[in-house]
C-alpha cells in the first residue's frame, strides 16, 4: 500500500525531514514554529491504528522533533497534539510555544490569518532540526 499526504496537510505545510515511520513537516505559519509528523501508512486515523511498535516509535519520534524544535527556538512551552477534526489522517502536531506569541496561552488554531515562511527562513530552520535529529 502506498502513502499519501491529505491534501489540506499538504497545502498547509512544508516538506521537512522523513524520519524512521513518519514524514515530518512544517507549518507554513512563520508566526510559530509548529511541526507535524504524519506516519506513512495508509488508512490511518487514530493511534490506535498503529501497530504496537510503531505507536512507541511514532512517541519516540515526538520525543526527539520535541526535543529539537525546543532546542532551537527557545521553546517556552512545547504544546504535542493529535487532533484530526479538521483531517482525518492521523497525524502529531508539536508546537513549540512562546509567551506573548499570536495565540499564547490559547490554542494556536484559528488564530488570525497564516503568515507563510519565506524560502530561506524555512530552509534554516529544516536544516537546524536536521542537525539536532540526524548530526547532518
Amino acid at each position: 500500500m502506498s502513502f499519501a499526504l491529505d491534501p489540506k496537510l499538504e497545502a498547509d505545510t512544508l516538506p521537512a525531514i522523513e524520519l524512521e515511520l513518519s514524514t515530518m513537516r512544517l507549518m507554513n505559519d512563520a508566526r510559530y514554529a509548529w511541526l507535524i509528523l504524519v506516519p506513512r501508512q495508509d488508512g490511518l486515523v487514530e493511534l490506535t491504528d498503529l501497530a504496537h511498535q510503531d505507536r512507541h516509535r511514532l512517541t519516540d519520534e515526538i520525543d526527539a522533533v520535541s526535543l529539537a524544535l525546543s532546542a532551537v527556538v527557545g521553546a517556552y512551552k512545547m504544546n504535542v497534539a493529535a487532533l484530526g477534526n479538521a483531517v482525518r489522517q492521523l497525524h502529531v502536531h508539536v508546537i513549540a510555544r512562546h509567551e506573548g506569541d499570536p495565540a499564547w496561552p490559547g490554542p494556536v488554531w484559528g488564530v488570525g490569518a497564516a503568515m507563510s515562511y519565506d524560502a530561506k527562513t524555512s530552509a534554516a530552520l529544516i536544516k537546524a532540526l536536521q542537525q539536532r535529529l540526524t548530526g547532518d
